[in-house]
């Protein structure tokens, strides 16, 4: 007969070892649920007001060492900046648009080179970063997120954007009736704040309407992590930053039936914004995600 007093130490250290067993797979089984949801597209599960989870439609991480050119088209045309102070070309080189590090990497700087672009009068040294998902991808409704850096200063010169334009495949473009959506501009002359702009109608709303299609009081500081979102349906528009919403718009016009391309845009300012001797150059935005869903 097996002595009860000798047995119980014996049974109260297996029964310790199968709870700590237990608790080692309950922590690995939870570390790996948790890395399933950060690594799957478009991350965690994100839900919309009646509980149903959006489904993720587009997403870039941007963790590999080049631009993914199935997801992405490099602006090589137009300009922005000033004649007076100075233009930028867009172009197509890794000296204005890369990744690495997990970001993308849309840079303004100043070259050695001068060159021509579209619609200037005289060549320039300056060349700026923008990519778009023209004829690439498209939708209609859904949630429409990014989350960018860009450089930290209160000097003039910068400009900034994560912005919608419609798809020529579907509609022929009449700006402003035909729409644009920008979901936050960022000028270093307002380094505290991201301003949201929603063009449409024909006399695009004569301009700034505070409260209807744009908001001037959506805090987001230069030189930190802000993310940008937004939100549309049939019912309306609704842009947010950094979690808080600072802008919805129920104006219900045709342009807010379309689908949309995406484009994030670092360029020279213009006008009161405009570049000096002072503003920081190179200056680079840095965009950790591009994410999609309906």
């Amino acid at each position: 007969m097996i002595n009860a007093r000798r047995a119980a130490p014996a049974l109260a250290a297996a029964l310790v070892l199968v709870a700590v067993v237990a608790a080692l797979l309950w922590q690995h089984q939870r570390q790996a649920d948790v890395a399933a949801l950060l690594t799957q597209p478009c991350g965690p599960p994100i839900y919309k007001a009646d509980g149903t989870a959006w489904a993720c439609t587009f997403d870039d991480e941007f963790d590999g060492t080049s631009l993914d050119r199935s997801k992405w088209q490099v602006q090589t045309e137009f300009v922005s900046g000033s004649v007076h102070d100075g233009y930028a070309c867009y172009i197509d080189d890794p000296a204005a648009v890369s990744v690495g590090g997990g970001t993308l990497h849309l840079t303004v700087r100043k070259t050695g080179t001068m060159r021509s672009c579209q619609g200037l009068p005289k060549p320039t040294p300056y060349i700026a970063g923008m990519v778009n998902t023209y004829h690439r991808f498209s939708q209609q409704y859904g949630r429409f997120e990014v989350r960018m850096k860009n450089t930290a200063t209160v000097v003039p010169g910068l400009h900034e954007a994560f912005w919608l334009w419609p798809d020529d495949r579907y509609v022929k473009l009449n700006w402003p009736s035909t729409g644009e959506f920008d979901v936050v501009e960022t000028y270093s002359l307002y380094p505290h704040v991201g301003l949201p702009y929603l063009h449409y109608g024909a006399t695009d709303n004569d301009g700034w309407i505070k409260g209807v299609n744009t908001q001037w009081t959506c805090a987001a500081e230069r030189g930190e992590w802000n993310t940008y979102t937004l939100e549309w349906d049939r019912k309306a528009l609704t842009i947010s930053m950094n979690g808080k919403v600072c802008l919805v718009n129920t104006a219900h016009p045709v342009a807010f039936a379309e689908r949309y391309i995406l484009n994030l845009t670092a360029a020279l300012g213009e006008s009161h914004n405009s570049m000096s001797d002072k503003t920081p150059i190179p200056a680079t935005t840095l965009v950790d995600y591009v994410r999609v869903w309906k």
